[in-house]
Formats: C-alpha cells, sequence, structure tokens
C-alpha cells in the first residue's frame, strides 16, 4: 500500500489514545504501513547500561502508529486533509490539499 505521507510532513492524529495531538513525521515503516510521530504514542523502555548509553534507567520514545490514523496538515490552509496526486503542465507529479487545492509539494 503506498503512503501518502513523507518523513518530516505535519500530521494530525485522527483516533486512538492521541486524538488531536499534531507533530512531525520521524520516520516511516512502509512494509508495516506505520509512522513515527514525535511526541506522539509514548513508551516506556528499560535500558541497561552500556557502552553507548552508560546511564540506565526508563526513558520515554516514540513508539509506531499505523499510518491510516494520520492525516496531513496542509502548510496553506492549515487543515487536516486527505492528499490527493495531480500532474502539472510540465509532467511533474505534486501533491495536492484535498480542501483548498493547493500544491503541498513535488514528488
Amino acid at each position: 500500500m503506498s503512503m501518502r505521507v513523507k518523513k518530516n510532513d505535519r500530521v494530525r492524529v485522527i483516533s486512538g489514545k492521541d486524538k488531536g495531538k499534531e507533530g512531525k513525521i520521524l520516520r516511516r515503516i512502509p512494509v508495516k504501513d506505520m509512522v513515527v510521530v514525535e511526541g506522539v504514542n509514548m513508551v516506556s523502555r528499560h535500558v541497561r547500561p552500556s557502552q553507548k548509553n552508560p546511564q540506565s534507567g526508563i526513558i520515554k520514545q516514540e513508539a509506531p502508529i499505523y499510518a491510516s490514523k494520520v492525516m496531513l496538515v496542509c502548510p496553506q490552509c492549515g487543515a487536516a486533509t486527505r492528499v490527493g496526486c495531480s500532474f502539472l503542465e510540465s509532467g511533474k507529479k505534486v501533491r495536492v490539499c484535498r480542501k483548498c487545492s493547493e500544491i503541498i509539494d513535488r514528488i
């Protein structure tokens, strides 16, 4: 399944325990159709001391959520919107906001 969101896109969570939160996409996992969003779906990890991380303890970090639970926030109108694809006269494919019909970025 193709994902309509990219790394560094601003998204809003539309369902689940973090509904309504906004954040930037830190990582995509296209094989599982999941994304990691900054500040969303925080989980506690127990870490052991190591050479890389000498301080042990409990750390909070983001866990992946399904891409279908997030919607892109349009940079022009600021609304959470569906994403469409369109072609310019030059043949370039672009992502388009479904609410205001503005070009989001070039693919």
